[in-house]
C-alpha cells in the first residue's frame, strides 16, 4: 500500500477514536439521567484490498483500509424490559389498592380517637340506662339525643366514603388524560426516530430513551404489550387492544354516568355514536377499556395497572345494604373495597334503625291488641306508632332505610317524653325497655353473604373495622413483596442499560490511547514521506 494510503488508515483511526470518545463522554454526562440507556460503540474494519491470490497459500494476500465507526447501539435486554413493565404495573395496582384501604381507615377516624364506634357505644350506654329506669325523662332525652348523634356520625362516614369515590373518579380522569398524552408523544417519537434512521447513517438513541421512559411509565398504568416493527416503530397494545400505532394512537375516552358522574374509560374507535332526538349519545357496550367482571388474578394478569385499581376500588355506584344480596354480591361489589364497605356500613345503620323502630311499633301493637282504642306509643293525630327514625321520602319500607335517606323523627326529637314508657294503666313499660336492650346483644347479623359468623350491633362495627384492617394489611404485604420483585428486576436491568462510571473511564482511557496511537502512526508515515521527498529532491 502506498504511503499516502497509509495516511488515510491513520486518519480513520483518529476519526473513529474521536467519535468513540464523544460517545463515552455522552455516557458519563448522563450517568444520573433518568431513563438514559448506556450507548456502546461498535467498531469494524473497512474493506480490504486484495494484492494477490494464490491457491498454494492459506489465504489471499490482503491489506486493510483502516477502522470504521460501525454504529452506536443501545444496550437493553428485551426480556428484562418486558418483565419490569409487567411487574411494575402489578406493583402499581396493589399499591393503589392499599392506599385506598388506608384512606378508608382514616375516614372511619380510627387514628384521631373520634371513632364512629363512640357513637354506637354512647347509644348502647343510653339504652342500658333507660332499661334501668324507663320512665325517667332524662334517660329518654339522652336516648333520643344519642340516636341523633349516631345518625349524624353515620352520615359523616358515609359521605366521606362517597367523597373518596369522587376523588378516585377525578384521579381516573387525570390518569386517562396522562395515558393519552403519553401515547401521543410516543407516536410522535416513532415518526421522528424513523425519519432520522431512515438514511441508515444516524441512530436516534436519545429519542429512543425518551420513548422507552414513557413506555415504562405507561406500564404502571395498565397492562401493555410492546413490540417494534421492521422500521423501528414502537407498537403498543393496551389490555389486548391497539393503543399506539406507527404514526398515530387510538384515543381513550371517558363516559360519564348520568346519575353518579363516574367515568368509564372506553375506546373511541370501538364505540357507537347515535343521534337521539337531536342529542348525540354514545353507546360504549363492547368498547370498555377494562372488563370489570374479570376476577382479579395474578395468573391471568388481571391485577396490573393503577388505572384499573382505581376503577375497582371506586366501583360503579354508591352502594347500600341492598347490594349485599347474595344473588349478585360476588359479581358486582365484592372486589370494590369502597362499595363493599359502603354496603356493610349501610347495613349496620339499616338494621339498627329499623330494629329500634320495630321495638316501639311492637309495643304499640301489644297494647292495641289488648285495647283497640289504646294510644300508647302512638301519635294521637295519625294513629301511627311513634318511630325514632323516618325516611326523607316518607317510606316506611325497611328496605328504604339507608344512611343518606334516614332522618330523626322531628316530633320525638322535640319531645322525647312522648315515648313515656308508661302503659295506660300507669305502669312502667319495662318489657319494651328490655326488648330494646336485647336487640343490641342479639347475634343475628353478618357483614356480607360470604361471612358465616354472626355478630351483634355492639361488635358489628368493630368487625367491619377489623375486616378493613385485615384487607389493608394483606394488600400492603402484597405491595411490599411486589416492590421487592420490581426492585430486583430493576437492578438486573440497570446492570445492562445503566452507565458505570468506572467502565466508562476505562473506555475513555482505551480510546484515548487508540487516538494517540493513530496520531503517532500518522507522524511516522509523515516522516517517511518527508524523508523520501527530501532524498529524491537531492
Amino acid at each position: 500500500m502506498s504511503l499516502m494510503g497509509s495516511l488515510y488508515i491513520g486518519a480513520s483511526g483518529l476519526q473513529t477514536s474521536q467519535n468513540a470518545l464523544n460517545t463515552t463522554a455522552h455516557n458519563m454526562s448522563n450517568v444520573d439521567t433518568v431513563g438514559y440507556t448506556r450507548q456502546q460503540v461498535q467498531l469494524g474494519t473497512r474493506t480490504y484490498k486484495t494484492i494477490s491470490k494464490s491457491a498454494a497459500s492459506n489465504a489471499y494476500l490482503q491489506t486493510g483500509h483502516g477502522v470504521n465507526y460501525t454504529q452506536v447501539k443501545q444496550v437493553r435486554d428485551y426480556f428484562l424490559d418486558k418483565a419490569y413493565r409487567r411487574e411494575s404495573g402489578r406493583s402499581a395496582y396493589y399499591d393503589t389498592s392499599a392506599v385506598a384501604v388506608e384512606e378508608i381507615e382514616n375516614l372511619f377516624q380510627e387514628l384521631e380517637g373520634r371513632a364512629f364506634a363512640g357513637a354506637i357505644s354512647n347509644l348502647w350506654t343510653s339504652v342500658q340506662e333507660m332499661a334501668k329506669d324507663p320512665g325517667n325523662a332524662v334517660n329518654q332525652g339522652v336516648f333520643v339525643q344519642r340516636c341523633s348523634e349516631f345518625l349524624s356520625r353515620a352520615n359523616a362516614v358515609y359521605t366521606g366514603l362517597c367523597e373518596y369515590q369522587d376523588n378516585l373518579n377525578y384521579q381516573v380522569m387525570q390518569q386517562v388524560n396522562t395515558m393519552n398524552a403519553y401515547a401521543k408523544r410516543i407516536s410522535e417519537l416513532n415518526q421522528e426516530i424513523v425519519k432520522i434512521e431512515s438514511g441508515k447513517v444516524e441512530h436516534a438513541n436519545d429519542l429512543k430513551d425518551e420513548r422507552n421512559q414513557l413506555i415504562d411509565e405507561l406500564s404502571s398504568m395498565g397492562y401493555i404489550d410492546v413490540r417494534e416493527d421492521a422500521d423501528g416503530n414502537a407498537l403498543i397494545r393496551l389490555e389486548g387492544k391497539d393503543f399506539v400505532k406507527a404514526d398515530s394512537y387510538n384515543e381513550i375516552c371517558l363516559y360519564a354516568d348520568k346519575e353518579t358522574g363516574f367515568y368509564t374509560p372506553y375506546w373511541k374507535q370501538l364505540a357507537e355514536t347515535n343521534i337521539v332526538n337531536g342529542i348525540e349519545e354514545v353507546n360504549i357496550e363492547g368498547a370498555e377499556l377494562f372488563n370489570m367482571q374479570q376476577i382479579i388474578s395474578t395468573d391471568r394478569n388481571t391485577d396490573i395497572g393503577a388505572l384499573k385499581a382505581m376503577l375497582v376500588a371506586r366501583g360503579d355506584r354508591r352502594a347500600t345494604h341492598k347490594d349485599l344480596d347474595p344473588a349478585y354480591y360476588d359479581k358486582d361489589i365484592k372486589q370494590s373495597i369502597i362499595m363493599n364497605v359502603q354496603a356493610e356500613f349501610d347495613q349496620l345503620v339499616n338494621k339498627l334503625t329499623t330494629a329500634i323502630n320495630k321495638v316501639f311499633a311492637d309495643a304499640a301493637d301489644r297494647e292495641t291488641a289488648k285495647d283497640p282504642n289504646s294510644t300508647y306509643m302512638r301519635d294521637p293525630a295519625t294513629g301511627q306508632a311513634y318511630t325514632i327514625f323516618n325516611t326523607m321520602t316518607g317510606s316506611t319500607d325497611p328496605a328504604d332505610f339507608s344512611v343518606e335517606n334516614i332522618i330523626i323523627n322531628g316530633t320525638i326529637k322535640q319531645a322525647p317524653s312522648l315515648l313515656g314508657f308508661k302503659k295506660p294503666d300507669g305502669k312502667i313499660d319495662q318489657e319494651t325497655a328490655d326488648i330494646l336492650k336485647d336487640i343490641f346483644t342479639e347475634e343475628a347479623y353478618t357483614l356480607n353473604p360470604n361471612v358465616k359468623t354472626a355478630t351483634n350491633f355492639i361488635n358489628y362495627y368493630n368487625n367491619l373495622i377489623s375486616q378493613v384492617a385485615n384487607t389493608g394489611s394483606a394488600l400492603w404485604g402484597i405491595s411490599e413483596n411486589q416492590q421487592l420483585t420490581v426492585d430486583s428486576i430493576a437492578a438486573a436491568r440497570e446492570q445492562v442499560l445503566g452507565v458505570s462510571s468506572d467502565e466508562e473511564m476505562s473506555n475513555m482511557v482505551m480510546f484515548q490511547n487508540a487516538y494517540n496511537a493513530s496520531s503517532r502512526y500518522i507522524n511516522v508515515i509523515s516522516e517517511m514521506l518527508e524523508h523520501i521527498i527530501v532524498s529524491l529532491g537531492r
